[in-house]
């Protein structure tokens, strides 16, 4: 990628919006004896590759010469795949034009920090075949593939099909959908399903007889000599201590070795708040479950809300519906470094106050990490039923830097740093809640299937009521 411009300044919440802690420097102060200006460029360089922005942004508006050093394209390139991953960033570069290719890393690190808008496309089959309409199931991209399984459709009834569509590295108008038998899972909704390295990782649910499960399956995407696509999923040998059976919870990996879940439904229909560890450091041979206790405070008993991998030794659950079936969206923020376990909470207006720049109390949203380590929450229901198509940026960047300053700080004082609603361009979205989404190697790319939307209100009903079966592209807008 190209030089960037020297007078390219990044305008973000979380950045510093003034020189001030170098404000009595002066172009003098190149110019002297301290031990900075006798270094070579390359030192220099490889000491701001290891130092926060703010701090590189500030050392950049001392001088002419610093500022000609922190916009260097090997500097910013080194940030960026810091900050984003190697894999995401060489996806996203795929993914631009020829033209834009040419932009500075700079320019590029800033349209991230201060992505907008997005794009929502509803993408055809190239048969004309779609899995059938359905909620509260799981979709994932693994090995360039879209893997689609479970759900719940109309009636109540489970569904126990499995659907693999390959998109690559990008996908214009039109997927190709494929039903596989691959040993799967008995039929069930509201399980989870997450990928860690390059195997799917299920568990729970509920089938329609109201039964919750506690079994865990491991998947995995194959292609033989014809270049057909396979996935064979397996039971996990799991040793006998396991999770309480439940369906509606949340999961997210952490690390490349292990599965967290919490919440959810349990028998009877009793909402949980407990936290499960799988290890799966036998090479997804077997796996073992124990129980993360942590000390209050910690979230309410809750279903149908999220829990995202942030990076490192933290985890954010956000929303769901409590015991009183009412909608939330508080902020916890799960530390697993010190001492043990700690949950730290991001106070929350009452619900009937939400302050502006908040998004409204939802459960059965979808939160998908996108590129520049930021959560995309999408759509959801309120406690009334009445859905939503909303799309939120979370900030975990600051949120996670500013998790200690927040405890039981309201939220309306730092919303504008942690929260953007982004502006969505295209077809009119349909309002939807339990849908399922997920994001391709680069993050900028999401796919959305299915949910309940809007539909014919029938008599005696507050509102109507239809599954979809829908495949819809959203692409962050990068203004390059």
């Amino acid at each position: 990628m190209a030089e960037g411009s020297r007078g390219n300044q990044i305008v973000s919440s979380s950045y510093p919006s003034s020189s001030s802690a170098y404000s009595s420097s002066s172009s003098s102060s190149c110019r002297d004896s301290s031990s900075i200006t006798q270094m070579s460029h390359d030192q220099i360089i490889s000491i701001l590759q290891l130092l926060p922005i703010e701090s590189v942004l500030s050392f950049s508006m001392t001088c002419r010469k610093f500022r000609s050093l922190g916009c260097s394209d090997a500097l910013w390139e080194s940030i960026c795949r810091r900050e984003w991953g190697r894999g995401p960033v060489d996806t996203t570069l795929g993914t631009l034009s020829s033209e834009s290719r040419g932009l500075s890393w700079k320019r590029l690190y800033q349209q991230v920090a201060q992505l907008s808008s997005l794009s929502y496309t509803r993408l055809s089959s190239r048969e004309g075949i779609f899995p059938k309409p359905r909620g509260s199931h799981s979709l994932n991209f693994v090995s360039d593939c879209l893997v689609l399984y479970g759900g719940g459709c109309d009636g109540g009834r489970h569904l126990d099909d499995t659907w693999v569509a390959y998109v690559g590295q990008g996908v214009k108008n039109a997927v190709h959908w494929k039903q596989v038998n691959s040993g799967q899972p008995s039929g069930r909704f509201g399980h989870t399903c997450i990928v860690i390295s390059d195997a799917l990782v299920l568990f729970g649910g509920i089938n329609d007889n109201g039964v919750r499960h506690s079994d865990t399956w491991i998947g995995r995407l194959s292609c033989d000599m014809s270049s057909e696509i396979k996935l064979a999923w397996k039971l996990l040998d799991v040793e006998h201590t396991l999770p309480p059976p439940r369906g509606a919870h949340a999961s997210c990996s952490f690390g490349e070795e292990k599965m967290i879940i919490h919440g959810g439904i349990g028998p009877g229909g009793l909402r949980l708040s407990d936290m499960w560890m799988l290890d799966l450091s036998n090479g997804f041979k077997s796996g073992r479950w124990h129980q993360i206790v942590t000390p209050q405070p910690s979230p309410a008993a809750r279903s149908g809300h999220s829990l995202t991998w942030a990076g490192e030794s933290s985890m954010v659950l956000f929303g769901g519906r409590g015991t009183g079936y009412e909608a939330l969206n508080d902020i916890w923020v799960l530390d697993m470094e010190g001492d043990g376990p700690e949950w730290v909470q991001i106070a929350c207006e009452r619900p009937g106050s939400v302050p502006r720049g908040l998004p409204l109390p939802r459960v059965g949203h979808s939160a998908t990490l996108v590129l520049g380590g930021k959560v995309l929450i999408y759509g959801g229901e309120d406690s009334q039923r009445r859905r939503k198509n909303d799309f939120w940026l979370l900030d975990l960047k600051t949120l996670l830097a500013l998790r200690r300053r927040l405890q039981n700080t309201s939220l309306k004082r730092v919303a504008k740093k942690m929260w953007k609603r982004l502006k969505a361009e295209g077809m009119q979205q349909d309002r939807r809640s339990f849908h399922a989404a997920c994001a391709d190697q680069s993050g900028r790319r999401l796919f959305i299937f299915g949910g309940m939307v809007d539909g014919i209100v029938h008599p005696a009903e507050a509102c109507g009521l239809r599954f979809d079966g829908g495949l819809f592209l959203v692409e962050l807008v990068l203004q390059l």
